[in-house]
């Protein structure tokens, strides 16, 4: 079995996708975390996703539409990093649509976890 990236692109486009991927992921955490605790909080976790995410809060506020709810407004700017990560990306580098779990972030994330549950002998 293979290991490390699995397609053939210029590492800058591993780069741009994980980078993509971490703060969509970061704003759909957030988003469930809200869950649990209050944006305000003390938990060290809230404040690190609201320190992380609100930048990007801040970026999109002109085109986040006033009715949405302020919980689900980090889910609603991830949505916009998938879009780019998902039709974008793959439309600038000439590509057709990749399909689910072909983001290489998610892709080396199902593969590390393949191998450590099929290493384990039960």
């Amino acid at each position: 079995m293979s290991s490390g990236l699995s397609a053939n692109f210029h590492p800058l486009v591993y780069i741009i996708d994980y980078a993509l991927g971490m703060i969509m992921w970061t704003l759909i955490g957030k988003v469930a975390m809200n869950i649990f605790q209050k944006e305000d909080s003390e938990f060290f976790f809230m404040k690190i996703f609201v320190k992380i995410t609100n930048p990007f809060i801040k970026l999109f506020k002109p085109i986040t539409p006033k009715f949405i709810i302020a919980p689900l407004v980090p889910l609603y700017i991830a949505w916009f990093f998938f879009m780019i990560r998902f039709y974008l990306m793959p439309w600038v580098l000439g590509y057709s649509v990749m399909g689910m779990l072909s983001f290489p972030l998610e892709s080396e994330i199902s593969r590390q976890i393949y191998q450590f549950f099929n290493s384990i002998k039960f």
